[in-house]
């Protein structure tokens, strides 16, 4: 009886454990899930990501690279033979037109004028002797005492003497001059660029001496495609920026190549920049910006800014704290401050703020927060 009691007792045990099994082991049903509000995504720009439209001046400009050299400049040679005596000045040394520069040995040419004047004097002691001879033939012949043919041959006398006169007058005036040149004076004001002799050196004429250039004014010879040159005016203005000077100078289009040249069929143009503190050097290389055309009060964007598809163009733009996409209307690229930029015909005013660098596709409808500088 009691073995029999056990058993149903194990019996309802084992029941029990099968069902709290079955309960553990039963899958539940997932939990609903909780809705969530949607948050807001917000734009962090820093300053200098977002720009203002305002009005300015946008330039078409034409990009021109050339070496730089002086206006003014001259060669200094010899103008007759001889030795150098003296050289006054050096390489980077300044000069004054009319200045003396170099001397010569003159003692050959001072021997010269003084022979030259000698027969000057001679000359004209046989001009006074022929003078006083045609003088008194032509008293004596009004009065009878002497033939018209004796007459003649004393005025033919005069004539002769007179024309060697002349002569020795234009030699004391040649040898004078090669005189006067063994000093050679500066035919320009400026700075010493080379040297080319020194003191005791035999030279002959043409022999080249000094070189000398003018600073205060610097050319750019520039050589622009025969495309544009039909927009290159005398006048206009030019930007140069000079390797090795980090300022920038301004000059202007002063002369145009009437030829082109052969090859390429580019034309030269010549930009003269004024140089009043020789900061610009001859031989220098500089990068030029000439403008073209200029517009005043446009609305102009960075190039950055600017986004361009098939269908058209479009900015990024900050309206009541939220980005927005707004369709542009394009005009014509240029420059503005050396920055650049494309005019903006239609799809934004002046105050507008403009998302300045291209950073991607961006989601319109954000909101916007534009950090404090630092």
């Amino acid at each position: 009886m009691q073995k029999k009691r056990l058993r149903w007792i194990l019996l309802v045990v084992a029941l029990v454990l099968i069902g709290a099994l079955s309960l553990l082991l039963k899958p539940k049903k997932p939990l609903a899930p909780v809705p969530v509000a949607p948050v807001a995504t917000t734009i962090e720009f820093l300053p200098q990501e977002v720009i203002t439209v305002v009005p300015s001046e946008l330039s078409q400009n034409l990009s021109l690279s050339g070496s730089l050299k002086a206006v003014d400049q001259a060669s200094v040679k010899a103008r007759v033979a001889g030795d150098i005596r003296e050289i006054l000045v050096r390489e980077g040394e300044s000069v004054q037109a009319g200045q003396i520069i170099v001397k010569m040995d003159s003692t050959e040419y001072q021997a010269k004028v003084e022979q030259a004047r000698g027969n000057l004097n001679a000359s004209r002691a046989q001009l006074d002797i022929a003078t006083k001879t045609r003088d008194n033939n032509r008293a004596l012949l009004e009065k009878g005492f002497i033939s018209r043919n004796a007459f003649d041959n004393a005025e033919s006398q005069f004539a002769v003497a007179q024309a060697n006169v002349d002569a020795a007058r234009s030699a004391v005036d040649i040898v004078q001059k090669l005189l006067n040149d063994t000093i050679i004076r500066a035919p320009i004001s400026g700075m010493i660029a080379s040297r080319s002799v020194q003191p005791g050196e035999k030279v002959s004429p043409d022999n080249r001496l000094l070189d000398i250039l003018n600073l205060q004014k610097i050319e750019m010879e520039a050589v622009v495609p025969t495309s544009e040159i039909g927009n290159v005016a005398l006048g206009q203005t030019v930007r140069l920026q000079v390797d090795g000077l980090d300022e920038s100078f301004s000059g202007r289009v002063v002369r145009i190549n009437p030829a082109t040249q052969s090859g390429s069929r580019s034309i030269l143009v010549y930009i003269q920049v004024a140089n009043p503190q020789n900061k610009l050097r001859s031989g220098m290389f500089a990068e030029a910006q000439l403008t073209l055309r200029s517009k005043a009060n446009v609305l102009a964007l960075p190039v950055s800014a600017v986004h361009k598809t098939s269908q058209g163009a479009y900015v990024y733009a900050i309206e009541n704290g939220l980005l927005v996409k707004n369709p542009v209307t394009l005009g014509v690229e240029g420059k503005s401050d050396e920055e650049p930029r494309i005019e903006i015909t239609a799809g934004v005013i002046s105050g507008a703020q403009i998302i300045k660098n291209d950073m991607g596709n961006l989601r319109t409808g954000s909101k916007v927060h534009i950090t404090a500088a630092k």
